[in-house]
């Protein structure tokens, strides 16, 4: 795998892309520093494993390691993940903007409403006064279709 100088607001969305390092930081912010075993016990997996998610959380600089004797503790660091809400903020206010004039446009009086459908058919089923056949004929029920063209 090729690594590359990622920027910081990269290397943020790429350790926040993995739903196992999003709970190892959830276990963070729920205490103030925890040990790698402790952070590794409500996984399925081997603790090389957990180690490897830590790892990637600390070059994100998402994750402070410790160590004190045998023992590695960790510290949620979320300082970088203010640079992504900021990041997202700023798309957020440009869809919302984007939402708004949508929502605007479509409902401007402009544009005249369209006639409702009942009146519709009350004015095709009425047969008109100058209509020979509309002396006591009733009107033939509509089809589910259009008809076709005539010859």
């Amino acid at each position: 795998m090729v690594k590359h100088q990622a920027l910081p607001l990269n290397r943020t969305f790429q350790a926040l892309a993995d739903p196992t390092r999003r709970a190892l930081l959830a276990q963070l912010a729920s205490a103030e520093e925890m040990s790698v075993s402790d952070l590794a016990r409500p996984f399925a997996m081997s603790l090389p494993a957990v180690m490897k998610h830590l790892d990637v959380l600390a070059e994100a600089d998402l994750v402070t390691r410790t160590k004190s004797g045998r023992t590695v503790l960790c510290r949620l660091n979320a300082a970088p993940m203010e640079e992504a809400v900021n990041w997202l903020t700023h798309y957020q206010i440009f869809w919302t903007r984007r939402l708004d004039r949508l929502q605007a446009f479509l409902e401007e009086e402009s544009c005249p409403p369209s006639p409702d459908r009942s009146t519709l058919r009350l004015a095709t089923a009425t047969p008109s006064p100058a209509s020979p056949s509309g002396d006591g004929s009733t009107p033939r029920p509509r089809g589910s279709t259009r008809r076709g063209p005539t010859r």
